[in-house]
């Protein structure tokens, strides 16, 4: 816990500089952070030099609530910015409920970096709050909007491994995603008997390899 917060101060410290360094600090933040619903356009109008202002009050702040909307609005600003990847990056496994969803739905959407969708695969996978997995999965089918195809093939990757997860609601959500991503379902079932299953996972990896091919 003492590492942990000891990095959240040192990259606050790295946010701060980084605003003062571009000039980006801007009044009207602080007073659009402190309403019970932020108002996104308005953030939006002051443009992304704000970023590492926000960044820093997401990583200064303790209050969960806070640091939720500010995750929030990052999900809904959908601006690049490896900052506040690292911030949220910090929090991918807290277990307060609405800070961890919107963790995992902003993240690729300010991110392009793999270790998000590493954690996510992980989170759907392995996490022992089913909401949670549930979640990482949507995160997975919707919000990575920056993934170059590379990095797609990856995630897909990782989706159709699930598929022969010994949890039958992992393997359900995983064939979801998938095709939600592909438009795709290769008929599978999370539900049919093993050796089904292992029959559309093998056709699935055909159409893997072929995808691979092609990048």
């Amino acid at each position: 816990m003492h590492a942990l917060n000891l990095t959240r101060r040192l990259l606050a410290a790295v946010a701060a500089l980084l605003a003062y360094g571009a000039l980006a600090a801007d009044p009207q933040i602080d007073q659009l952070l402190a309403a019970k619903n932020i108002d996104t356009q308005a953030v939006r109008k002051l443009g992304e030099s704000v970023m590492p202002q926000l960044v820093d009050h997401y990583l200064q702040t303790d209050d969960l609530v806070a640091r939720a909307k500010i995750a929030r609005l990052f999900y809904e600003l959908g601006w690049k910015s490896e900052a506040a990847k690292d911030a949220m990056l910090q929090d991918a496994h807290t277990q307060d409920r609405d800070l961890r969803l919107q963790v995992q739905w902003a993240l690729g959407r300010v991110s392009s970096d793999e270790r998000i969708v590493d954690v996510l695969l992980q989170t759907m996978q392995s996490d022992d709050n089913i909401l949670f997995r549930d979640k990482a999965a949507c995160a997975l089918a919707y919000d990575q909007i920056y993934l170059t195809p590379q990095q797609r093939y990856k995630l897909l990757e990782g989706l159709v491994r699930a598929l022969g997860d010994p949890k039958t609601d992992v393997r359900s959500i995983a064939s979801l995603a998938l095709r939600i991503q592909t438009g795709q379902t290769k008929g599978f079932n999370a539900t049919a008997p093993e050796s089904v299953r292992q029959a559309k996972i093998q056709e699935w990896q055909v159409w893997l390899a072929e995808y691979k091919s092609q990048l």
